[in-house]
């Protein structure tokens, strides 16, 4: 868990200030019936229900307006309004109808405005991607109409979003780019979040040093502001500074470095008026001190302030917190050798962490019970890694997908760039020019993309021969083959079974007589026969070898799956498949997805299902291929079993293959598990 607090006080304004550095004044006027029903919203002792009433009859004033830019400043200041009040429902309705009316009249002020409200509504509901898109949006909307205030805001949120998500060199980058513009517009407030968060940035890259260069600077824009960033911004540094020292100490063994957080943690409590008016963060410091205290063998301190914390955080019910100062008391009762009471604690710690589902906690939790109870501590720990490579890999997909979000806009301005200077270029190399040459300039370049567009259609149409020519490679393949059957049809007719008859019809006119001359012909005929019997191996081979050929790979493999599973566990399994199904011609991303699929799900009726009987089937209908995989088990409630990994990753794989999952069960009547795809 991150122990800091209160760091960023434009949280106040997620979505913008009136402010627009020139770009586009806001228009405000209260002489209209929408501006009325906002004033009367805003007033004092107004109930939600009220303010809702009001705030939707100024939408639907709004809606019926004339597309002009007060009705959109208009629209804006409801739009913040509404996301203030946390009314979802309005707040989506307001902000897509002023992104409609901004991008019908290109007034590209109030999109960017839009875009960033959404990303900051998408942030606040923990939708990481959709916030970073939308906030990447308005970044190239603010960048091309120079806005820096409004840009270095966004920046900061992004790199909000890249450092929540474990991208702490992305979030660096972004920090660089955002205190550039705060710096030259002077933005005090800015310039304190942006020094904060590369304080913390440094802190989880363990560069230790740097963040607490970083945590200084922050300290020095608040002694120079004279307090105007808010209240206890300087003691939520002292805590950061602290924090630092603490995490330098543990990294590098040094009690010099303890001993220095605790004059930090000190001198923030020195403020007696945060235990009052800001417990959560009186109680992170009593923590971070009673810690720091553990770590240097000052053992009384430590457990009075770790039970203070403790008691803090019960009242305000913040289980996150809570986990960390049970796990903080485990460790101090370990150190005094109390084995009972540590248990105890992490046990507790680890029960809020799974009721909670908050993996990072539950990961710490499991450290300390690895310590502290050695006959399960073999359990615990790989339980450790195989949550933290979970949570590691969650991470490494998300820092993917917003660097690809990020590289994406960093092409397009890097080729809006490129396109100026050339007009630029352009520019200055045809001033005097005379207008018969521009004209002659504008059909060669037209010529140019005509040769583009044509090159490109007969890149289309040598991929469609290709394509013919592979199809009709088939159809020759698919021709050779019926040849060859009937071939070998053909020999086996003429041949064999011709001569198989007369060798009958001969040993049979041979067969009451004892003479030399008969036993010598039977002999004959049974050379003959062995002759036939050759020629029947040889064909047999032939076909043997065809069929193999045409066995595919996803059979062979399905099959070995379900003998393993035979072998393996006492069920007993039953399979179908429809021979119909032309496995060769079925995707590959498709057969993979189904044999996970299948092996998810016999899985999970050995883990759980407690079965006698397994039953699956592959069965082709139309142009659908349906499996189903059923038990006989114990069987669950479907409404209230809570989908895990694994039954999320079979949900994730059907519609990774446009197929739709359905999983019948109710308790003791057993499961189905029902997966239908369709087939090109």
């Amino acid at each position: 868990m991150k122990n800091y607090f209160y760091i960023f006080f434009f949280f106040l304004l997620p979505i913008g200030c009136d402010n627009t550095n020139g770009n586009k004044p806001i228009e405000k006027t209260t002489n209209d019936s929408s501006s009325i029903y906002l004033d009367k919203a805003q007033g004092k002792d107004v109930k939600p229900s009220e303010k809702l009433k009001y705030y939707r009859k100024s939408f639907s004033i709004l809606k019926n307006q004339t597309n002009d830019s007060i009705t959109r400043s208009k629209l804006f200041e409801l739009t913040k309004e509404l996301y203030k009040n946390n009314f979802e429902k309005e707040f989506l309705n307001s902000v897509d109808l002023l992104t409609m009316l901004a991008t019908k009249s290109k007034d590209s002020f109030y999109l960017a405005q839009a875009y960033r409200s959404k990303g900051s509504f998408y942030k606040h509901q923990a939708n990481q991607d959709s916030a970073f898109i939308y906030y990447t949006e308005a970044e190239k909307i603010l960048k091309k109409i120079k806005n820096k205030e409004g840009l270095s805001l966004v920046l900061i949120n992004k790199s909000l979003i890249q450092f929540d998500t474990g991208d702490y060199t992305g979030a660096d980058r972004t920090l660089n780019n955002a205190y550039r513009i705060s710096k030259k517009n002077n933005e005090i407030g800015n310039l304190y979040a942006i020094s904060v968060m590369m304080g913390l940035t440094s802190l989880e890259t363990k560069d230790f040093d740097k963040a607490i260069q970083y945590f200084n600077n922050g300290l020095e824009i608040i002694n120079k502001s004279d307090n105007l960033l808010g209240q206890f911004n300087k003691e939520t540094c002292l805590n950061n500074i602290g924090l630092s020292y603490q995490r330098k100490a543990e990294h590098k063994k040094s009690i010099d470095d303890y001993k220095k957080s605790i004059e930090y943690f000190k001198a923030a409590l020195k403020n007696k008026y945060i235990k009052t008016e800001d417990p959560e963060l009186y109680n992170l410091l009593t923590d971070n001190l009673g810690y720091s205290y553990l770590k240097t063998e000052n053992l009384d301190n430590a457990l009075a302030l770790f039970l203070e914390s403790l008691k803090i955080r019960e009242e305000l019910n913040y289980p996150n917190q809570i986990i960390l100062s049970k796990v903080h008391l485990s460790e101090y009762y370990r150190q005094v050798k109390d084995t009972t009471n540590s248990k105890k604690y992490v046990f507790e710690a680890l029960a809020l962490a799974k009721k909670e589902k908050t993996y990072r906690d539950y990961l710490n939790a499991l450290k300390q019970a690895s310590l502290i109870d050695v006959k399960n501590a073999s359990a615990y720990s790989k339980e450790y890694i195989r949550l933290s490579d979970s949570i590691r890999n969650v991470e490494i997909l998300s820092q993917e997908k917003f660097a690809r979000i990020q590289i994406e806009t960093d092409e397009i301005i890097k080729e809006k760039d490129i396109l100026e200077d050339k007009n630029r270029s352009l520019l200055y190399t045809f001033i005097g020019v005379v207008f018969l040459l521009s004209i002659l300039f504008v059909v060669r370049a037209q010529r140019a993309r005509t040769k583009e567009l044509m090159f490109k259609q007969a890149q289309q149409r040598a991929n469609e021969e290709i394509y013919n020519l592979l199809m009709a490679q088939q159809d020759v393949i698919d021709q050779s083959r019926e040849i060859e059957k009937k071939k070998i049809a053909r020999d086996l007719h003429d041949g064999v079974l011709s001569r198989m008859f007369g060798a009958r019809l001969n040993l049979d006119s041979i067969n009451h007589m004892n003479d030399e001359e008969s036993i010598k012909k039977r002999l004959e005929y049974l050379n003959e026969l062995k002759e036939i019997e050759q020629d029947i191996r040889e064909i047999s081979h032939d076909l043997s070898r065809e069929k193999q050929d045409l066995i595919n790979n996803f059979v062979s493999i399905t099959t070995n799956l379900f003998e393993e599973q035979t072998t393996t566990h006492p069920a007993k399994l039953n399979y179908f498949m429809d021979s119909s199904i032309k496995w060769d011609l079925v995707k590959n991303n498709i057969k993979i997805n189904v044999f996970r699929i299948l092996q998810e799900g016999l899985q999970n009726i050995n883990k759980y299902a407690k079965a006698n009987n397994i039953s699956v089937s592959f069965i082709k209908e139309k142009n659908v291929l349906h499996i189903s995989i059923e038990d006989d088990g114990t069987g669950f409630d479907v409404s209230k079993k809570s989908k895990g990994i694994g039954m999320q990753n079979m949900i994730s794989r059907a519609i990774d293959c446009n197929g739709k999952l359905d999983i019948n069960s109710s308790k003791e009547n057993g499961t189905k598990i029902t997966l239908k795809i369709p087939l090109e």
